[in-house]
């Protein structure tokens, strides 16, 4: 059972929230804080495997209230959902420990089945949102630094395939799909290739696609 906390200032948001999330048989809505600093207390009391955190609240915003709670219960998972996805809110999310970033327009399967991902380990992000990171991110780092390039990639071909996929931002259970693989399988392939290729995240290994040229067939 997934333990949720949402957190946003608006009730009639968190009352969408709460219908849009209490007919899963697998999350259990723990509670709902309409604060930055209500949050960082329910989360101490109630100890959430995620928390769906808005960025923009007055007194303590989503930023701090993430860094505390991720300061005490570093276990946690928190996506910010917010109204905006522009980079004054996108990276201070990212700095201060979120897992994934989520704008509020998102379609209502797409965020119950984020915060299972994320619940899972992973990052979900919307699809435009990732997409600017690895560009980025590529644009940052030097092109000739030294970070392995595909060919000499040290990975089975599975791998690699997974690893463009990851690259396009496809969540586990659409690579699995895509690759008719089952999704143990492919988070198998997801954790070895962070492990033979030094990248701490999803966001890192998509950056390490794109930059090595490593594309879908």
């Amino acid at each position: 059972m997934i333990r949720l906390l949402l957190v946003d200032d608006q009730h009639l948001v968190r009352m969408g929230l709460r219908m849009l999330f209490e007919p899963a048989a697998d999350i259990e809505v723990l509670g709902e804080a309409d604060s930055g600093a209500e949050a960082i207390r329910l989360a101490d009391r109630l100890v959430p495997d995620v928390v769906l955190m808005d960025l923009r609240m007055p007194g303590v915003d989503g930023i701090t209230a993430a860094q505390r709670i991720l300061a005490s219960r570093p276990s946690a998972r928190v996506i910010a959902l917010t109204t905006f996805d522009d980079d004054d809110h996108l990276y201070p999310a990212l700095e201060a420990g979120a897992c994934g970033f989520l704008v509020k327009d998102t379609p209502p399967g797409e965020l119950v089945a984020a915060v299972r991902r994320a619940a899972e380990g992973e990052s979900p992000f919307s699809r435009d949102v990732l997409r600017r990171l690895v560009e980025q991110a590529v644009q940052t780092r030097p092109p000739n630094g030294d970070r392995p390039n595909g060919p000499a990639l040290n990975v089975t071909p599975r791998e690699r395939e997974v690893l463009s996929l990851i690259g396009c931002g496809l969540s586990n259970k659409e690579i699995a799909d895509r690759l008719h693989l089952g999704v143990t399988t492919v988070k198998t392939h997801v954790a070895s290739l962070m492990t033979k290729t030094g990248e701490p995240n999803r966001i890192r290994l998509a950056v390490l696609a794109v930059q090595s040229g490593i594309t879908p067939r």
